[in-house]
């Protein structure tokens, strides 16, 4: 594929308070879709493996079988070894580079897997076309992404409304997509997949153990992460206001009746 490859700013960073909510995924509760057609002995690329939870939960399901975790840059990839160290988890090869050119030969998975990584990527559909390329004939490409407009939750928030709109506001002016789940059907025609087959899932937190995981990881994430010190940059929002909008998700936290869903996107691609 000639050309560069386009450029996209990862919104969220890797702050604490960001990490906190990656190493609270699974491939159960975020691969689910995926996994009746995974099977022992298959080669499976990870892209975007992150703090690598799910690239660990895969890799057990796959072994004796090997799966390749990719990230942009060795410090992301760092999150993903160390996660494979402290698990003791021998069957994962790990790899620096861009989805949107991917420096691996054709054909050379069974599966190749993408977990809320398209709505960060400058070019969605050049991605997939390069996982479809390293997919072997008949092998999977799958992939799982939140929309952003497609949050809501209870009792209304006028802070929590400028929170969503702040996020999808930075989102695309780093060259994302947030609202990325109800596009990965359309994307997956245009990369050529004659085969797919879209789905939707969601996560819901409506449990008081739930709404402290999601509440408090947003209330920090908004103060003391990569898209605060943007906001701030961009005079899209001051001090004042981040703070109120930390203390309306401790608020949403607190209260019994508190409800928060979050709807992705799901595609499963024959290559």
């Amino acid at each position: 594929m000639t050309g560069p490859a386009p450029g996209a700013t990862y919104t969220h960073g890797h702050a604490e308070s960001v990490l906190r909510s990656h190493r609270w995924r699974t491939a159960q509760n975020s691969a689910a879709y995926l996994l009746p057609h995974l099977r022992p002995g298959m080669r499976l690329l990870d892209v975007g493996s992150g703090p690598g939870t799910i690239t660990c939960d895969l890799a057990d399901l796959v072994a004796p079988g090997r799966v390749t975790a990719l990230e942009r840059t060795a410090g992301a990839l760092d999150l993903t070894r160390a996660e494979a160290r402290r698990r003791e988890i021998t069957n994962i090869d790990f790899a620096v580079g861009d989805v949107h050119a991917l420096q691996i030969p054709d054909a050379c998975f069974d599966v190749v897997h993408a977990h809320q990584v398209l709505q960060h990527v400058g070019d969605p559909v050049r991605a997939l076309r390069e996982m479809r390329r390293v997919a072997r004939p008949g092998g999977v490409v799958a992939a799982r992404d939140s929309d952003y407009a497609a949050k809501t939750w209870y009792p209304p928030s006028p802070d929590l409304d400028d929170w969503l709109a702040l996020y999808r506001g930075a989102a695309r002016r780093n060259g994302g997509e947030p609202d990325a789940g109800r596009h990965l059907l359309a994307w997956a025609h245009a990369a050529g997949f004659p085969d797919v087959t879209a789905t939707a899932s969601t996560w819901c937190f409506a449990t008081p153990d739930d709404r402290a995981y999601w509440g408090g990881m947003w209330a920090d994430r908004i103060l003391t992460s990569d898209l605060t010190a943007q906001l701030l940059r961009d005079g899209d929002a001051d001090r004042a206001k981040l703070e109120a909008i930390s203390q309306a998700w401790r608020a949403w936290t607190a209260d019994p009746d508190g409800w928060l869903i979050v709807v992705h996107g799901e595609i499963l691609c024959r290559a």
